[in-house]
């Protein structure tokens, strides 16, 4: 058995005990695929580990920053109060449209909004708005621009939310200081940032699975 396929099966281990598909899932994928999205969607477990997050942490309002096809954003809002709000930014029309109509067939089409547009140019029009803090921050869109992100990240939340930034490993070229390939240039930045930040502590986890060597960060806001 090839390391691959070990860890491939070790996530539909966990998958089919902890996080089991369901029909609301199944078809959101279904459908994004369908679509011709790209499958660069959470595994499940990852999922499960976003509504847990949401849900520790107590969330009432989450920010996703790169919606694709709405799979994680169904996963996030599933952790929301029934009064809760979640704003989820996507770059692509296309992509918006499957998330609607996923996010709508998961009923909860009433407490999330899909915007589009680049994130870059919907942050500044979200801050405008002086929106109450965001609780929860999850971060999964282009990598170049990921320090921006986490900059509009502190900036959207309060002392006690959680950003969560998706894709740090890229196959473990984040530890390659000369490396010129953009997304691991901007995911190196980011993590900097989070290391420097005077009001960030936060770590990052590896993890290999469905997904291959990848991992994530995980950042608290301090006061």
């Amino acid at each position: 058995m090839s390391e691959s396929q070990l860890w491939n099966d070790v996530d539909d281990h966990f998958t089919n005990l902890l996080a089991p598909a369901d029909e609301i899932l199944t078809a959101a994928l279904h459908d994004s695929d369908a679509a011709g999205l790209p499958a660069i969607n959470v595994a499940p477990n990852q999922g499960k580990l976003l509504q847990l997050l949401a849900e520790i942490q107590g969330a009432r309002r989450i920010l996703e920053i790169g919606t694709l096809g709405g799979y994680s954003t169904i996963w996030l809002g599933r952790a929301l109060p029934a009064d809760g709000t979640l704003i989820t930014l996507e770059y692509d029309p296309r992509h918006a449209e499957v998330a609607r109509a996923n996010l709508a067939r998961a009923g909860l089409d009433k407490i999330t909004e899909v915007r589009v547009g680049p994130a870059l140019e919907t942050l500044p029009k979200l801050a405008d708005e002086n929106p109450e803090p965001f609780d929860l921050v999850f971060v999964d869109a282009d990598k170049v621009n990921n320090p921006h992100y986490i900059e509009w990240a502190v900036r959207l939340t309060r002392p006690g939310s959680v950003i969560v930034l998706d894709n740090v490993v890229r196959g473990g070229a984040v530890t390659d200081g000369t490396s010129t390939d953009p997304s691991v240039r901007g995911t190196r930045a980011a993590l900097e940032l989070i290391a420097t930040h005077p009001k960030l502590d936060g770590t990052a986890v590896q993890t290999v699975g469905s997904k291959g060597y990848d991992g994530f960060a995980l950042a608290r806001v301090r006061a």
